[in-house]
């Protein structure tokens, strides 16, 4: 059920975006994408673990890196962050012990993110948005 809400929670948010025009502004997916990493780090806080923090904080240093290359360079490097942190996602229980994490997060988080690099990607290859600075 997790990964199905995921799914339409990104369709729903990525076509409510485009039909009033914010993606049409290359800062929307790069500012989610630095959204998205944040999350892992509010949990590691709600848990109460600083090991898992600073885990958390090194591995989204990445995810942040690559928001950072979508927005300045090519909108394909937010849809590699995306679509990454979704296999994160996916795998994060086997890297990391983060007790603030919901039981539900990886999988709903996984679904969102491929989604929304997915639309994200049919909104490049369609012209929609600009990939690359002009």
């Amino acid at each position: 059920m997790e990964y199905l809400i995921g799914v339409v929670l990104a369709v729903v948010v990525g076509i409510f975006t485009s039909l009033l025009g914010m993606d049409r502004d290359r800062a929307l997916y790069p500012a989610v994408l630095i959204v998205i990493a944040a999350l892992y780090d509010l949990f590691a806080v709600m848990g109460g673990s600083s090991q898992a923090l600073v885990l958390e904080l090194a591995v989204g240093v990445i995810f942040v890196g690559l928001a950072i290359a979508g927005f300045r360079f090519s909108l394909w490097f937010a849809v590699a962050g995306l679509a990454g942190h979704g296999i994160y996602d996916f795998v994060h229980g086997l890297l990391f012990q983060n007790p603030g994490v919901p039981t539900f997060w990886p999988t709903f988080c996984s679904a969102y993110d491929v989604t929304a690099a997915g639309y994200l990607a049919w909104l490049i290859i369609g012209n929609r948005v600009r990939p690359a600075e002009a």
